[in-house]
């Protein structure tokens, strides 16, 4: 008889060890949503305009060579920008948005 007091002691103490344990975590929140890949690359990439910006010369001939061929619509965008009054760089961002 003389176990049992210390039987019943020790699944006392387990018992407040596993309360205690499972008290003392705290809740896990369910992961942040991650955003879609399309939506960082936006954040992240300069848009399409301004890396024409960044084109060298020989980019941009090419680029007015083939759109040249669409006569009626590289006319009319020429067009618009000229009203615009846009120059350089921006003039091929601008030209390259209207053709795209």
């Amino acid at each position: 008889m003389s176990h049992i007091p210390v039987r019943l002691a020790a699944i006392v103490l387990a018992g407040l060890v596993a309360t205690t344990v499972a008290f003392g975590q705290t809740p896990t929140s369910p992961p942040a949503p991650k955003p879609t890949t399309t939506t960082a690359s936006r954040a992240t990439e300069p848009s399409t305009a301004s890396q024409v910006e960044k084109w060298t010369t020989k980019q941009w001939n090419s680029a007015k060579t083939k759109w040249a061929k669409e006569k009626v619509k590289w006319a009319d965008c020429k067009k618009q920008s000229a009203d615009q009054k846009l120059t350089g760089r921006k003039n091929w961002a601008f030209l390259y948005e209207c053709m795209t």
